[in-house]
């Protein structure tokens, strides 16, 4: 069996000739031209691991030879060797991409030393791209499902990623719209550079510029040392804005110029930093409701939202519910050291009945929740929570009930969006109550930023009668 195939690339007869019985010795398969318009013909016919390619050829000479491969995109490993080699020389090799340099008269063991080392790292390479596409596979396998919408969206996903396309995620919270980003990055051209996300509704207005774009030493109380920011540490890869509806406008007129400059300034420097970062931006907001209302840039939504992509709430999927709770179930019970375990149908049918506010992270919560305070190896519909099993009202009805009787005062709300409002409003009450007006326990239980559910708490008109 081969051990790859190598392009020879030499006008000299006799360093053709020694070369291939030296290189296939080795086990090599090789195949020897003399001119470099023979060898772009035969590598774009690919099939190659690797090309030994003189220097000094007729007409066009293997540095331009070089130069073409990398213009059109070809990634095989190229050793220059060359019998007139100058520092130069070797600098433009290696800038146009070459693997190694060898200078005439060739050593036999360098060559194989070379030859070696290039097709070992052809390997690695490939074996590590090979894992990125399985990743995204995983990956691809936690976006569950078969429900149309769920197919719609991976297939969706895998025609958006390969490009440069600045992306929008729509979601309410849980649904999971972070790993729909990860999917896109990992998919993407940029899968070996950085993935970096930041929550724009977790960090306070008075650090999110610093947060951004970094700062300088001394530019504000409590900058004791340069900070790089996010853009900047993203540059080369993706930068994932989560929860970009949350983000003050005089913020977003500085992200809107990063976007169209590809520059930035950190806070208290006055000299500009260029970048090349793909954004992914999401959002639980209507973001036309809020360019509305003066609370979003229409030419930053216009800047963002190039390719849209929606998750659908796990109400609206309800037939991958037990494919989701199986998974989970395998998942946690294996992390957590519990023997495996089963959701009996009853179990999956009042999981099905639900309406399930926080989404699949509520879904993954309850079933983290039984392995971990109820390790058995089959799970009734007794174990499931109240509101899951049925067993309590609160006020206003039953949520995730919507054929309960109970339940009717939320069915005659005007509109969908009122009745989700009214439906959030008591499932948060109650939530709050269940965890004795203890916000920090709630947010956990709902999963939810803690800053995030103070500002749903104001907005509701819930306060909190003690406890942080």
């Amino acid at each position: 069996m081969s051990s790859g195939r190598i392009l020879l690339v030499d006008d000299e007869a006799g360093i053709r000739s020694s070369l291939t019985q030296v290189l296939a010795d080795e086990g090599y398969d090789v195949e020897a031209v003399d001119t470099g318009e023979k060898a772009l013909a035969r590598l774009r016919d690919g099939g190659f691991q690797l090309v030994l390619l003189d220097v000094w050829l007729p007409r066009k000479d293997g540095l331009e030879v070089l130069q073409e491969l990398r213009a059109e995109g070809s990634e095989v490993p190229v050793i220059i060797i060359s019998g007139h080699a100058n520092i130069e020389m070797a600098v433009k090799a290696t800038r146009l991409g070459a693997f190694d340099f060898i200078e005439k008269p060739l050593s036999i063991e360098k060559v194989t030393v070379s030859v070696r080392n290039a097709l070992k790292q052809r390997r690695l390479e490939e074996r590590n791209r090979a894992l990125r596409v399985a990743l995204a596979d995983k990956g691809a396998r936690q976006l569950l499902g078969d429900a149309p919408s769920i197919v719609k969206l991976r297939e969706q996903i895998r025609m958006a990623a390969p490009t440069n396309g600045r992306v929008m995620i729509f979601g309410e919270n849980g649904t999971g719209k972070e790993l729909v980003a990860r999917m896109v990055h990992a998919l993407s051209l940029r899968a070996d550079e950085p993935f970096i996300e930041m929550n724009c509704a977790a960090i306070p207005e008075e650090l999110i510029e610093s947060e951004l774009f970094g700062h300088l030493k001394g530019s504000f109380t409590g900058a004791v040392e340069n900070k790089k920011g996010k853009f900047e540490l993203a540059d080369g890869g993706t930068l994932f804005l989560d929860e970009i509806g949350d983000m003050s406008l005089k913020t977003q007129s500085k992200v809107l110029r990063a976007l169209q400059e590809q520059t930035f300034e950190p806070v208290g420097g006055a000299t500009s930093q260029k970048v090349d970062v793909r954004v992914l931006a999401a959002t639980n907001k209507d973001l036309t409701e809020e360019i509305r209302k003066n609370a979003f840039r229409e030419d930053l939504y216009f800047r963002l939202n190039v390719i849209p992509l929606t998750v659908p709430p796990l109400r609206e999927r309800t037939e991958d519910i037990p494919q989701l709770a199986r998974h989970f179930m395998a998942e946690l019970a294996a992390e957590y050291g519990r023997p495996p375990a089963r959701l009996t149908d009853d179990a999956l049918s009042a999981m099905m009945a639900y309406a399930w506010p926080g989404n699949v992270r509520e879904l993954r919560n309850i079933i983290e929740r039984l392995v971990i305070m109820a390790p058995r190896d089959r799970f009734e519909k007794s174990d499931l929570p109240p509101e899951l099993a049925g067993d309590t009202l609160p006020p206003g009805g039953r949520p995730g009930r919507a054929g309960d009787d109970a339940f009717a005062e939320l069915t005659t709300s005007a509109t969908l969006k009122e009745g989700r409002e009214r439906f959030e409003r008591l499932f948060i009450a109650r939530k709050l109550q269940e965890c004795g007006n203890n916000v920090s326990r709630a947010a956990l239980a709902l999963g939810l930023e803690r800053t995030h559910l103070h500002r749903k708490l104001k907005a509701y008109g819930l306060t909190p009668d003690r406890g942080e």
